[in-house]
């Protein structure tokens, strides 16, 4: 039904925001005015749009059953769900499930509020969803009824900003799944995956211990949530400049890249021995960060990106006293939008 005359909406017309209200379908008409009229009313309280996802974003959750031996300790050492606003590691026996929130999620949500209107958009079903909301934001005052499951997307496997009720130029994303944001790539700051229980570690493949069978987690201070946390203080502080034209012709995925654009500024680039595939998607990294990516070493090059120290080209780099780097100092500068200290990273030469 049109909420602004009454008349019944034609089945396929329109975009269904039922996490808004049951059974609320708007016409892309009245899609466009409500965008426009809340981004003029967000711009004047200096706001953006900012989307999340949660899971191994903002959380890491496991199913009960799949906890390892080297787990079990966690079933001591959970928080109260009497009040969620001071824990970070709740079983919640309803759903058999047991979830942590990455440290620093409660700061990192309250700074961001400051900046940002915020939506929640997982691919989990909705009682998940609202199940997670409720863990990290216990009163409402972030994100409300702006909690976006799978059940409210317009496409299978995919996220969508269709059914956000921000314009596109003002929206930025958090998640750590690029191909789920397939249209919506400049919008996307990719987050670090955040693997605190084995079962998260085992389902993307990785044959190591998890950060709870380690008896470890992530720092509070200078984690993922805090590293992202500034990127987002300077574009927001960078698309409100006042010395930049009317607010409303701002595009912050221009501010997204120029910023992501000073992160290896300066770096001349060239690969060595890295299959096709895998060229191809570090170059694009390497480049949307400034860098400048050649296929043959000359003295401008700076750093040689291999996985070996046998390669012509390696060779050449040790030689030429040239940064001789894994690709994973481009990837670590990607999740943490800055340039990363080399010697992390140096090839080992036999």
């Amino acid at each position: 039904m049109c909420i602004r005359c009454g008349q019944k909406l034609d089945g396929e017309s329109g975009v269904t925001f039922g996490y808004i209200h049951k059974g609320l379908r708007l016409h892309d008409e009245e899609i466009s005015r409500l965008r426009n009229t809340d981004m003029k009313s967000l711009l004047c309280w200096k706001k953006l749009y900012f989307v999340l996802d949660l899971d191994h974003t903002l959380l890491n959750s496991t199913h009960l059953s799949d906890l390892s031996s080297e787990e079990s300790h966690l079933l001591n050492q959970t928080d109260s769900l009497e009040d969620i606003s001071k824990g970070s590691l709740f079983k919640l026996d309803h759903m058999h499930m047991m979830t942590k929130l990455r440290p620093f999620v409660r700061s990192f949500l309250k700074e961001a509020s400051e900046m940002f209107e915020m939506y929640i958009y997982t691919m989990g079903d909705r009682p998940y969803a609202l199940e997670m909301a409720k863990l990290l934001d216990p009163r409402g005052v972030y994100f409300n009824t702006k909690v976006i499951s799978r059940d409210d997307g317009t496409q299978k496997h995919q996220k969508g900003l269709d059914v956000v009720l921000g314009q596109e130029s003002a929206v930025l994303i958090l998640d750590d799944t690029e191909h789920a944001w397939l249209k919506h790539e400049d919008n996307l700051i990719l987050m670090e995956r955040y693997h605190f229980f084995a079962s998260s570690c085992r389902q993307f493949g990785f044959n190591c211990k998890s950060l709870a069978e380690l008896r470890n987690d992530e720092d509070e201070t200078d984690g993922a949530l805090a590293k992202v946390l500034k990127v987002l203080k300077q574009v927001h502080c960078t698309f409100f400049d006042k010395h930049q034209e009317d607010l409303v012709d701002r595009d912050v995925r221009q501010v997204l890249a120029s910023v992501r654009s000073e992160v290896l500024g300066g770096c001349v680039i060239v690969f060595s021995g890295i299959f096709h595939g895998a060229l191809s998607s570090l170059r694009k990294m390497a480049e949307q960060m400034g860098a400048t990516c050649l296929t043959e070493v000359d003295l401008s090059v700076t750093h040689v990106v291999a996985t070996e120290a046998g390669t012509e080209k390696s060779r050449w780099a040790v030689k030429e006293h040239k940064f001789l780097v894994h690709p994973q100092w481009i990837e670590a500068a990607n999740f943490f939008w800055e340039k990363q200290p080399e010697e992390n990273f140096f090839i080992k030469i036999k």
